[in-house]
């Protein structure tokens, strides 16, 4: 496999005065995040081995602690400042990081960059680790996901060669944190190809006016983000084309894409491919696509994750280990050059989770799916399923049919709990109109409607309506604040 740094080191050469990213604390480019980066490995190699924790927030300089890291030999741990000091405190003590650097500590040290930034690369490659993104634990600890430098060239190589992506002309959609793996999509693609890179900042979020106004001047050709995000984005109706002119392509990973959301984004943006993808962080991002056109939209109702990516196989299993039917459900398995080699310092998780086959490594999803026709549908994770008085229940089942009913924009379902009993159902929901006043009637008609489709004990006993979701920072429905109402 080629080497990722050499390959950035080229786009450097040949574009350095090209904007590589544009950030909360404005922009950098290429000759400049390189520099940097030379100079701040420089600074790091008196450090002991071991990775290096960068702590920000959509900085320009986050990129420059992500090279520098990698330029000193050491694998970076992005983490994001609105991570709970708490949180950052367990993923420090699992870590063990020779280095944590604020953006004040990256300038700092960096401030005396060279201007030509002849130095070379170190030779990175292989299985080195190249960063380390922790995910939720069941236990509540943070796990570490560490990703070689070769899952990383396999997972860019594949999605160079799949989505036609134009040297030196793309602007890349930043919506997630960078120590979410989905920023990795639009990161590392942006970055092997001379793209610019906008971010968008959880203030940019969290206010409607100002997220639509930056949008307006972005020129972005490629968004990255969450289906929730977009789905977020669709209720404000100026939301299309007249507002992103170049917009080619639209690429979705990080839970499931509802049909509504693609329906709604091939309407307003009728000249960009609408993406479907879908992978754990522990398979680099993503490991299946599928292109959602016309064809598909019409096909199928909930909409298809797509086939494997070259080089990866994925495979339903039955619980005890055999191959499921074409058609029968059963855990998502993945195999390839894509798969982490495990959990930092955590051989117990790793060897639970993680496994080799035919001298591949294999990752055990916990997700439940099924392969129809070629096609790999998903269907929620294995533990994500409720029972209530004696029926088991999806909730994404639930949610999907609470989406189809007229004038629903999006939908989540929460199992409603009394002393670790589940007794009834919450929907809590956006209305392309909210109801206002009339709440109590719109609840029954919805429930009216629902109870044509899916059996009694599947109706939500609860409806609620809001404006919009609670977003978490890493851009998905935050179904935690969302059970609060609950309480």
């Amino acid at each position: 496999m080629s080497n990722l740094l050499e390959r950035i080191q080229s786009v450097v050469a040949a574009h350095g005065d090209r904007i590589a990213h544009v950030g909360s604390h404005g922009s950098i480019t290429y000759r400049e995040l390189w520099a940097r980066a030379q100079t701040l490995a420089l600074a790091l190699a008196n450090h002991a081995p071991g990775p290096v924790m960068v702590i920000g927030h959509k900085e320009p300089f986050m990129l420059v602690g992500f090279l520098g890291s990698v330029l000193s030999g050491r694998a970076y741990i992005p983490v994001d400042t609105s991570l709970p000091a708490a949180r950052v405190e367990r993923i420090q003590a699992t870590a063990e990081p020779s280095a944590m650097l604020t953006m004040a500590d990256v300038e700092t040290l960096t401030n005396h960059w060279p201007a030509t930034g002849e130095q070379q690369v170190r030779a990175m490659g292989g299985e080195d680790p190249f960063y380390i993104i922790f995910t939720s634990g069941s236990t509540g600890d943070p796990k570490g996901v560490v990703i070689t430098h070769d899952c990383l060239v396999a997972f860019v190589d594949w999605m160079l060669s799949e989505q036609g992506l134009r040297p030196g002309a793309e602007v890349f959609l930043n919506q997630a944190p960078f120590s979410f793996d989905l920023s990795v999509m639009d990161l590392y693609l942006s970055l092997v190809t001379g793209g610019t890179l906008v971010s968008l900042t959880k203030d940019d979020i969290a206010d409607s006016r100002a997220l639509f106004a930056k949008l307006r001047t972005s020129d972005i050709t490629v968004w990255v983000s969450t289906p929730s995000f977009a789905q977020m984005c669709l209720v404000e109706r100026s939301f299309d084309a007249a507002m992103l002119p170049g917009m080619r392509r639209f690429l979705f990973c990080g839970e499931a894409l509802a049909h509504k959301t693609a329906a709604g984004l091939a309407s307003r943006f009728p000249e960009a491919q609408v993406w479907n993808t879908y992978g754990p962080t522990e398979a680099t991002v993503a490991t299946t696509s599928v292109l959602v056109d016309a064809a598909l939209l019409t096909a199928h109702d909930p909409l298809p994750i797509g086939y494997e990516r070259p080089g990866s196989t994925v495979v339903i299993r039955r619980p005890d280990g055999s191959p499921a039917d074409d058609g029968e459900r059963g855990e998502i398995i993945i195999l390839g050059p894509n798969v982490s080699p495990g959990y930092l310092a955590r051989p117990d998780l790793t060897s639970a989770a993680f496994f080799s086959e035919d001298g591949r490594r294999g990752y055990r999803t916990g997700d439940r799916g099924y392969a129809k026709g070629g096609l790999l549908f998903f269907e929620g994770r294995m533990d994500f399923q409720v029972k209530v008085r004696g029926h088991r229940i999806e909730l994404g089942d639930v949610e999907a049919h609470v989406r189809e009913v007229p004038g629903v924009v999006d939908a989540v379902v929460l199992p409603v709990e009394r002393r670790g009993v589940v007794e009834s159902l919450a929907a809590f929901v956006v209305m392309r109109e909210h109801p206002g006043d009339g709440e109590f009637a719109a609840s029954q008609s919805l429930r009216t409607t629902l109870a044509t489709r899916i059996p009694d004990y599947m109706l939500p006993r609860r409806v609620e309506f809001l404006e919009s979701f609670p977003i978490t920072p890493n851009g998905k429905a935050d179904r935690k604040a969302l059970a609060a109402r609950l309480a």
